[in-house]
């Protein structure tokens, strides 16, 4: 059992080996200069949120931000390029790996790709910030990222399976992952929303991904309601993404 599954993530990480560096050089770039900008920019101005030292407020959410953004990347640009260059699929189809093992394998990788990369900006930060955490709250924020890391790479492998053009995988991240993710509270509290549309702000799944987050990190809980999201949209994508290949399969 899962043995496809673990066949397809061994060859990822095995692509990952041989560019690591530069993957992990242009993946510190971005959530650093963010935390460096607003942690430090903005320190003098905002000095603590809800209690909470703004650099310190906004560390957890750039973290699971690389991890969730790395889920997303490998899952639809690997498929994407599997599917349209290299024409792995094709060979999938007379081979005993099932869809099952294909989708989980890619989810296998987002989570990898998404721990390393997410670790290495958490290390970066840990090293030229004061920002400390109690390590005792790391396996509540792991799970909170393993769940992320599964609907993201879930919903990368539905990208990469159903777009053809590969500028249109950049168009999704720009209007629909950037904005949710913008919009799920990283820099500033919830409560900044007016009261008409808070409740639906605390619906979407990047709320749940980056308030979960934080609270896991600092307090060492998730909230209930963002732990239900959390496992009820990962339970969705994969049943939309298992779906999804399994239709382009049969073409």
């Amino acid at each position: 059992m899962f043995r496809g599954a673990f066949s397809i993530w061994g060859r990822d990480m095995l692509v990952l080996r041989r560019s690591i560096f530069s993957e992990l050089v242009s993946v510190i770039a971005y959530p650093l200069t963010l935390y460096l900008a607003f942690g430090f920019g903005l320190k003098g101005y905002i000095t603590a949120v809800n209690g909470v030292p703004y650099p310190l407020f906004i560390a957890p959410g750039l973290i699971s931000m690389t991890a969730v953004n790395a889920a997303f990347d490998e899952s639809s640009w690997s498929m994407w390029f599997h599917r349209k260059v290299q024409r792995t699929i094709e060979e999938y189809r007379v081979t005993p790996v099932t869809v099952y093992d294909i989708v989980i394998g890619k989810i296998f990788s987002g989570f990898s790709q998404g721990a390393v990369k997410g670790t290495v900006v958490f290390l970066v930060i840990l090293i030229l910030t004061p920002f400390r955490i109690d390590y005792a709250n790391l396996p509540m924020y792991l799970l909170c990222i393993a769940l992320s890391s599964m609907t993201f790479s879930c919903l990368g492998t539905i990208c990469g399976t159903v777009i053809d053009k590969p500028e249109n995988i950049g168009r999704v991240q720009s209007v629909v992952i950037v904005p949710l993710i913008f919009m799920a509270g990283i820099f500033f509290p919830l409560s900044s929303y007016p009261s008409s549309i808070l409740p639906l702000i605390q619906l979407l799944p990047t709320t749940a991904v980056f308030e979960g987050a934080r609270d896991a990190l600092l307090t060492g809980t998730i909230p209930s309601q963002y732990l239900v999201n959390l496992v009820l949209s990962a339970a969705f994508c994969f049943t939309v993404a298992v779906y999804t290949f399994n239709r382009k399969m049969a073409e």
